[in-house]
Parts: C-alpha cells; structure tokens; sequence
C-alpha cells in the first residue's frame, strides 16, 4: 500500500467527474428537455430557443434564490417553472418536463477505467457513493460495485461538510480514519475529507483546479483509478 495510505479499510468515490465527465451529460440532458418543451409546451421557444438557453435560464434563477444554491432538483424545477410561466403555458408541464431531463441525466458514458477499477476495489473494500449530484447509479449502472450511496439532496448535507463523509464511514462501520476518500474536486473532496478525518486521492485526469496546499500534502493524487488501484497493492 501506497506510503500516504494507512489501514484503509473502506472508500468512498464521488460520482460526476470521477467515475464519468458530468459536461457532456448536462449538455445531452438540456438538449433533451428543449426538444420536450418545443413539443409539449411550443411557446417556451420565445424563451429558451436553444438548448444552451435553458442553462443561463438555470443560471439566472439560481442568482435569483442563492437560499437554492447547490439544489439542484430545486434550481432545475424553478427554472422549468419560470420558463412555463414566461411563455403562458401550463406550469403543470413543470414535472414530466423535469423527468425528461432527468431521465436523459442518468445516460452517463463511464470514463474507460472505471469499471475495471471499480471491479478491483469493490472485491476488496465496501464502496460507498458520495456525491453532490443526483446521479442514480441505479440507473447510470455501476451499483453492483457499491455498498450503498449518499447524495446531498437526500442527506441534507452536501461535501465539504464533514457530516457527510462521516455518514460514509458510518454506513460501513469503520471509523472515518479507516476511510479513503476519493474525487476530482480538490476543496470538496480533498479539504472536504481531511477536515473530516478521512484520508484523501485527489483525481486529476487533466491539469485541473487548484495545485495542493502544504497543509493538505498528507492526500495522494493520481491520474487514473487503475493508478489508485496500483497504490492500493493492485498488481499489474
């Protein structure tokens, strides 16, 4: 085991970013839901009359109810609403149109390491899903490889707090010391796990986000999660 890692005995993963990119999935779930409204509601052509539109309109309505900031059901339902409303048509809409972009959110495309990592990892530590996202891995697939999830929106705790990863730790039975945290974001995964006790893998596919900081060099950083693997005593 990797020198930064000590008696790991369970993981947690974020989901979007780490186990697949999250842009192309907002973007094929906006295009989806415009198509649905051109059809089902005509009249929001005249105000989101691009797919690309309904992410300012999102955008816009978060600005507008900061209380709402990191909902994102919440932002998704009031910028559908205010989008319905604008245009005259039936703001009952609001819900299937929701489900459509919904729906189309969960058809993620796995980065190509994922899968082969997730099969080395789960054989050998409880997985648990940390995400403040509303992926479903019932739906992305993927739940076979997990002992359970936890979402921001249905905890009512989100990443950096350290409730969050400590609900982890307990959904596993380990202490959050035994606990190996992993994701791309480096202060809602990083800080966010340290702060709470948990050791730390950064994720950096690319050249991303902020370098580490002097008080955060007891995390690791790979590149892949077969390079997490290999730290972890895979053998190649």
């Amino acid at each position: 085991m990797h020198e930064r890692l000590k008696n790991v005995s369970a993981i947690s993963l974020d989901l979007d970013d780490t186990l697949w990119p999250f842009a192309p999935i907002v973007a094929h779930a906006e295009t989806r839901l415009h198509a649905w409204l051109l059809e089902n509601a005509p009249r929001t052509a005249a105000i989101v009359a691009t797919p690309e539109s309904l992410a300012q309109l999102r955008n816009d309505y978060e600005a507008a109810n900061p209380a709402l900031s990191g909902n994102y059901r919440a932002l998704r339902l009031g910028s559908i609403h205010a989008a319905l409303e604008a245009a005259r048509e039936d703001v009952a809409l609001v819900r299937p149109a929701y489900d459509a972009f919904y729906a189309a959110r969960q058809e993620v495309e796995f980065f190509e390491d994922a899968f082969p990592a997730l099969e080395w990892l789960s054989a050998r530590f409880p997985l648990v899903a940390v995400s403040n996202g509303n992926a479903r891995l019932d739906m992305t697939g993927g739940h076979q490889f997990f002992t359970g999830a936890i979402s921001a929106a249905d905890a009512g705790i989100a990443k950096p707090e350290a409730a969050i990863f400590h609900a982890a730790a307990d959904m596993v039975s380990v202490r959050p010391e035994q606990m190996l945290h992993v994701g791309d974001n480096f202060e809602l995964d990083v800080v966010g796990a340290r702060n709470a006790g948990l050791q730390a893998a950064w994720l950096v596919r690319q050249e991303q986000g902020l370098p580490p900081r002097m008080e955060y060099a007891d995390h690791m950083t790979v590149s892949c999660l077969l390079t997490l693997c290999a730290a972890l005593g895979r053998k190649e």
